[in-house]
């Protein structure tokens, strides 16, 4: 068991999760998960609904009392994960950014999804992130992308990384269960030839009477400057979603998750 707050590992741990984690990510292909939920998706047994083969584990710190959490897990083998080290709870406390730690974190492998393994079929169904900055709604927003079964995330150049702790966090370890495709230019993604709508005050036809008649991107804009370029996009439509009530707008995460209920519903998944 590792107790010493001088180990070496902690100090790999911090350079992964610290201000200058995305380029150390980025060079290692590897990032930091923490947590029960992330731990349990990434090691369980059990295939999930989609047929998404998530980041692998390749080193498992564990408390004592993480690793009895683990466990008890149903379909899940510790063995499945690479390198397991256990540390003290003070250990533990210095690798985590949380302030209660769950005696357990993983480092992970980054997986590299690319636009040109997406396979079209009539029934796809994307959601496009521009330069999107909170981590919170980015987690949030593929997790309720994993909910409504949709098929990938894309991020835009100069969006948040998908594989920082507080999205990965955010994700409650959907990011396990659907693919990310990080950095990827709007124009490339309309390319596809996917049916592209988007959120906007000037849409003239509410959400509710948007039908899809193929694959479909739905795309979503800065928290602050929305898309400022998305009337410039030939074929992308602009929808509204009504709101009766007195609020001026809704959070960049609560309206994707409206779009993704609706895109859901008329999909025969």
């Amino acid at each position: 068991m590792i107790e010493s707050l001088n180990s070496p590992h902690i100090a790999r741990v911090k350079a992964l999760i610290s201000s200058r984690g995305v380029k150390e990510r980025k060079n290692s292909g590897l990032f930091v998960a923490e947590g029960l939920q992330c731990a349990k998706e990434a090691l369980s047994t059990s295939d999930n609904k989609s047929g998404f083969k998530g980041p692998l584990i390749e080193t498992l710190f564990l408390t004592s009392n993480g690793r009895s959490k683990l466990e008890q897990v149903k379909d899940l083998h510790l063995n499945n994960a690479t390198n397991i080290i256990d540390v003290s709870d003070e250990v533990m406390k210095e690798m985590c950014e949380t302030i209660t730690p769950q005696g357990v974190l993983a480092i992970c492998s980054i997986t590299k999804s690319e636009l040109s393994s997406i396979k079209l079929n009539g029934n796809r169904r994307y959601i496009y992130l521009s330069e999107i900055q909170d981590p919170g709604n980015a987690g949030t927003i593929l997790r309720s992308a994993d909910a409504f079964g949709m098929d990938g995330v894309i991020t835009s150049p100069g969006s948040v990384d998908m594989f920082s702790p507080k999205v990965v966090r955010s994700t409650a370890g959907s990011l396990w269960h659907i693919p990310v495709f990080q950095s990827v230019g709007l124009a490339d993604v309309l390319k596809l030839g996917l049916q592209a709508i988007s959120l906007g005050a000037e849409g003239e036809k509410p959400l509710s009477e948007f039908e899809p008649s193929g694959d479909v991107v739905a795309i979503f804009g800065n928290e602050a400057r929305g898309l400022s370029s998305i009337e410039s996009m030939n074929g992308v439509e602009i929808v509204n979603i009504p709101m009766p009530g007195d609020a001026e707008s809704l959070n960049l995460s609560a309206a994707a998750t409206i779009v993704m209920y609706h895109l859901s519903l008329l999909s025969p998944k």
